[in-house]
């Protein structure tokens, strides 16, 4: 647990484990804290890196609005500063943005991608949402709780988990009613419009996992599709009857998912 300073912007990471570095990228709404249950697992073999990136968790506040890409220079400042020569990124929904674009920019700084429930471009789906995300953000804790949450998982795992999202929600509910994350959400997500990579897709070379869930209601997956059919070095699973939230609904296979593609050291294989 430590800071690194980015433009004067203190930037908060963690780092467990030794091996391969497998650097971890958040979504919108999650930070460090997120990944608790998956230290264990990710770091046995790995060393495994946790960053909230600029307006997440215990990283600095951005003071208005700003571009995306900006995140991306986060994530190199923090290899500079750890002397990572290569890395390889797991990054989820928007954390997948910002691995795409590092990818982009610094190929000979990226090992191997895994992408969870990302996309290529902010289209009109998810600008609205993100548009309505803010209007709720910006009226309480409560209208922001409501609009952003169930959208996240599948029908049937709110159904099926709801004493669990029950607890959940009295753990989240103080942190919804934040006006200062609350506010910073707000930025995080104004800096994803505009975003479109899906011309230069084919300039990622990086062995690339992409997955994608069945029920996935926020990027659904024939956006994620784009990903597959555009990258050179791309492979595509879809995790059966989970919604946008895989890490929640099925931690099992999204651990293992992560573990097997960062670790195995055959990329071709010869079948005769």
């Amino acid at each position: 647990m430590a800071t690194f300073s980015f433009e004067g912007k203190d930037i908060y990471y963690e780092d467990h484990g030794s091996g391969k570095p497998l650097l971890v990228l958040n979504g919108i709404l999650m930070s460090t804290l997120s990944w608790t249950a998956y230290i264990e697992p990710l770091s046995s073999v790995n060393r495994l890196i946790l960053m909230d990136l600029l307006d997440q968790g215990k990283s600095a506040r951005m003071d208005g609005p700003y571009k995306q890409d900006i995140q991306t220079e986060v994530v190199y400042g923090l290899c500079e500063h750890l002397d990572i020569e290569r890395v390889n990124i797991m990054g989820y929904s928007y954390g997948g943005k910002v691995a795409l674009q590092f990818a982009l920019k610094y190929p000979q700084r990226t090992d191997r991608l895994v992408l969870f429930n990302t996309t290529a471009a902010t289209g009109p789906w998810l600008q609205d949402i993100g548009e309505a995300w803010n209007k709720a953000a910006a009226n309480n804790g409560e209208a922001f709780y409501l609009t952003t949450i169930p959208i996240i998982y599948s029908p049937r795992f709110y159904t099926e988990s709801n004493d669990w999202l029950t607890r959940r929600r009295a753990w989240l509910d103080p942190l919804f009613a934040s006006e200062d994350y609350r506010s910073a959400i707000m930025r995080l997500t104004d800096s994803g419009v505009g975003y479109d990579i899906r011309d230069r897709l084919g300039e990622i070379i990086a062995p690339t996992l992409i997955v994608s869930s069945e029920h996935d209601h926020l990027i659904p997956i024939d956006e994620q599709r784009v990903l597959v059919e555009g990258m050179p070095n791309g492979h595509h699973v879809i995790i059966a009857r989970s919604g946008h939230g895989s890490m929640y609904e099925t931690p099992l296979v999204f651990a293992s998912l992560i573990y097997g593609f960062v670790n195995n050291p055959t990329l071709e294989y010869n079948i005769l």
